[in-house]
């Protein structure tokens, strides 16, 4: 792992690169750099593997951390953070770059690498509610069940994506618009059946067919809640909630949790940390 010492302001950066950014688009990770260096004393990781990524935020020190990479680079950087439950002292940014950028650009961030640059720098530090599930596994933005068709089997964090893969999710993503982060409805092979619990009360029960349950961050500490039931005859309409803890149980199902698809699994409870985690986003 490379890291390199520049200082201009008091200012205190830990700048990690994500290695797929690095790949993918080197001129965005040049300019990101260069805005970053110009603007604070930064200290440049360059890691090559998940493992290095997360020691790097670990001993990060006073530094405040940037990370540059797609949507896995922020759900990682997250994910390390709370483990190491340094969230709540902690703002991140992210310099958007890579092939994963649908998460971020919900988020607010800038999608140019000098916007998104200058917001790390200059920015308002944002509180986010977070999904924690009871694998101890983060969730910024929606969850889906069933996942989407483009979603690709869950693989390690910071493992680069397959690169047909990547092609196939790129052309994907030129045909359709970015999804929102904010619940869909999901339609897959179904249909399932699934209870779905609210704050403990059943919004859904096994007897009643879905097509898709999706679950996000809805603001003041409560996840937005929408199941989609089958329909007979006229659509039906879909059934939604509000709360803090939110459980889905029934045979073996698998979920998207932001970029990554995780299961099969029997059951899975999500609960909900108000104001959790912060990101730096442009005034």
């Amino acid at each position: 792992m490379a890291e390199v010492a520049t200082s201009t302001t008091p200012d205190l950066l830990l700048v990690v690169i994500d290695p797929v950014a690095r790949r993918t688009d080197g001129e965005s990770v040049r300019i990101a750099k260069d805005v970053l260096g110009a603007g604070a004393r930064m200290k440049l990781c360059l890691p090559e593997g998940p493992e290095e990524f997360a020691r790097a935020l670990r001993r990060r020190g006073s530094r405040r951390p940037v990370v540059v990479g797609d949507d896995r680079t922020l759900l990682r950087a997250v994910a390390v953070l709370h483990r190491q439950r340094e969230l709540a002292a902690c703002a991140l940014s992210v310099v958007p770059v890579g092939p994963q950028l649908d998460l971020a650009r919900s988020l607010g961030v800038p999608s140019g690498a000098v916007a998104a640059a200058r917001a790390a720098l200059d920015g308002t530090e944002r509180r986010m509610d977070l999904l924690v599930d009871d694998s101890d596994g983060v969730v910024l933005g929606t969850v889906g069940i069933p996942p989407l068709d483009d979603a690709e089997p869950e693989a390690a964090p910071g493992e680069p994506a397959r690169p047909w893969r990547r092609t196939c999710r790129s052309l994907v993503r030129t045909l359709t618009a970015a999804r929102p982060a904010r619940p869909v409805p999901f339609v897959g092979p179904g249909p399932f059946r699934l209870r779905v619990e609210v704050d403990g009360e059943t919004l859904v029960d096994l007897d009643q067919p879905v097509t898709g349950v999706s679950l996000a961050p809805g603001g003041a500490g409560l996840a937005e809640v929408e199941v989609r039931p089958v329909s007979v005859g006229a659509e039906a309409s879909p059934l939604t909630a509000a709360g803090r803890t939110v459980t889905v149980s029934g045979a073996h199902f698998r979920y998207r949790a932001d970029a990554v698809v995780s299961g099969p699994v029997r059951t899975r409870t999500w609960v909900v940390r108000e104001g959790a985690w912060g990101l730096r986003l442009p005034d």
